[in-house]
């Protein structure tokens, strides 16, 4: 791989690690601003909206400029998002740090990909663009963890500052590394991503996205305070549950891969139906230090074991009913991911703020990733019953 890769890499690291570090931290931010849980979950929400609604718009807005001089300009944003983040002195600058941080991750991840494809022959591009997301699920693994770890030594603030001086390394590899004469894609306008929202078809499968996803935020953005305030863990043996969830989460991409191969809306169904019943054994096995740990594992590979179908499902269908906006199809598929968040998190709040509490958020949860399970079968019958015309056509 050119080093121009890793360059990217750097940089997903980097972003994936102050999307979910969070995660880790709420307990801690929200005793230090004196705020509630549910407010504090409501850092997780406006990050995943700014994503969800500011990569589109972003990205058809900057689709003229060259694209190394916009990586390096979203790193700048990026990493002026943390800083604000690292010196806010109350909750309402904190919601725009991460608003802003937010706006740099959508545009990058949007762009990322395809200058990743570009930098390596043909027959390499889908593993350039594997490497690149690899910082993602490696910021999961280990930048989630070492962030909640320094968070609970030093501070919340220290975090978010180690976060900003990685995105002052990922913004030097790009400057150094990337070469200055990169493709550059037609930009997507807004309207074509008008064109894919009418496609009844697509908008079913951003629907099973946002549900099925977000599902499993209703408890995991509340995960620390209930390892803490329901399992019983201590507050340092936090991060080191989350390097085991990492690690359940990694493994979940692949096999989820793999799954998705040969029929991703089957895999689908399996996968969305077994991610409901861990989530509902979940609420019960919450109150045993043991048997939270192996649900927790088996939560970690379901969760996102379902990303790479929805991925593929998305392309497929767009192929079909919205061929000329595939790329678009694509891209607003990873808006739902985040907009799931943004729902789930938010739910989440509602139901810890409620007489149910922390320990009903895993079964909340289940409910939306069974509306999602729901969804994908009536798909799936949708595309049987469109089969034989296609046959005939």
């Amino acid at each position: 791989m050119p080093l121009a890769i890793f360059a990217l890499t750097i940089a997903a690291y980097a972003i994936g690690t102050t999307e979910f570090v969070i995660v880790g931290l709420l307990p801690t931010v929200a005793t230090d601003l004196n705020i509630t849980l549910p407010l504090a979950g409501l850092i997780v929400s406006v990050y995943a909206l700014g994503v969800t609604f500011g990569a589109p718009i972003l990205t058809a807005l900057t689709g003229k400029i060259e694209r190394k001089p916009l990586l390096l300009g979203l790193m700048v944003l990026f990493i002026l998002g943390n800083t604000i983040a690292a010196l806010s002195p109350g909750y309402e600058i904190l919601l725009i740090a991460r608003v802003i941080a937010a706006f740099a991750h959508g545009v990058f991840f949007s762009v990322g990909a395809t200058i990743a494809a570009d930098l390596v022959p043909e027959n390499r591009r889908a593993s350039a663009i594997a490497m690149m997301f690899m910082g993602l699920t490696v910021a999961i693994v280990t930048g989630v963890p070492i962030g909640t770890y320094i968070g609970q030594i030093f501070g919340w603030r220290a975090t978010f500052w180690v976060v900003a001086a990685l995105g002052v390394i990922a913004l030097l590899a790009i400057a150094l590394l990337l070469p200055n004469t990169l493709k550059k894609a037609p930009p997507a306008s807004i309207l074509d991503q008008v064109r894919v929202l009418g496609s009844g078809r697509l908008l079913l499968v951003f629907a099973m996205t946002a549900l099925g996803y977000g599902g499993t935020f209703v408890a995991f953005t509340f995960l620390a305070p209930i390892l803490q305030d329901v399992t019983g863990f201590s507050e340092s043996s936090v991060s080191l549950i989350l390097v085991l969830y990492g690690i359940a989460i990694a493994a979940g991409n692949i096999g989820g891969g793999k799954i998705a191969n040969h029929n991703p809306v089957r895999g689908l169904i399996g996968l969305f139906l077994a991610q409901a019943v861990v989530l509902l054994v979940f609420s019960f096995t919450a109150v045993s230090p043991v048997l939270t740990l192996v649900t927790l594992a088996a939560l970690g590979f379901l969760s996102f074991a379902n990303v790479p179908g929805l991925q593929l499902y998305v392309v497929q269908l767009a192929k079909e009913h919205r061929p000329g906006a595939v790329d678009v199809a694509s891209a607003l598929n990873i808006a739902a991911f985040n907009l799931g968040i943004a729902i789930g998190a938010w739910l989440g709040g509602l139901v810890v703020d409620s007489p149910l509490g922390l320990v009903s958020t895993p079964w909340v949860g289940a409910i939306l990733v069974a509306f999602a399970l729901l969804l994908t079968i009536w798909s799936a019958a949708l595309d049987r019953r469109a089969a034989p015309s296609l046959k005939a056509a």
